[in-house]
């Protein structure tokens, strides 16, 4: 297998709801393990999401948990997940699902550089960026 990257998210409670809806928002198959899967689950821990891989029809590999008691949570603000391409129908499918009941930051429209593009943090708090290629003329 060749080498990849992929984004891990940390959640504190919230990560089966948060990778159940973005397999809504992106498709694909999602694999989920508990830390009661594993036998000694921290007591109040044990339907915790230990570990969720959503592998979607578009290659995207997008990783999740619930932070474990003990350990600190620090929810982003530093790391934004961005999603580049030009198929535009998608690209504003996936917007239009991740911005749903979340904030957006910047609207999704033409820019400077001339791709379409914008700003929004999810239900969830995560910051997503969708940038639409534009035809060159």
């Amino acid at each position: 297998m060749a080498s990849r990257l992929n984004p891990y998210i940390a959640f504190e409670g919230t990560a089966r709801e948060a990778i159940e809806s973005y397999r809504d928002v992106f498709g694909g198959e999602l694999s989920l393990s508990t830390f009661g899967d594993f036998g000694q689950a921290p007591p109040g821990y044990e339907d915790k999401v230990m570990h969720s891989q959503l592998e979607t029809p578009a290659g995207f590999t997008l990783m999740a948990s619930d932070t474990p008691p003990g350990m600190p949570h620090q929810p982003g603000g530093t790391i934004s997940i961005s999603l580049s391409g030009d198929d535009e129908a998608e690209l504003r499918g996936y917007w239009d699902k991740l911005a749903e009941g979340g904030q957006v930051t910047l609207p999704l429209e033409k820019q400077m550089w001339g791709d379409v593009f914008g700003m929004c943090v999810d239900r969830f708090g995560i910051t997503w960026m969708v940038n639409i290629a534009q035809p060159q003329a």
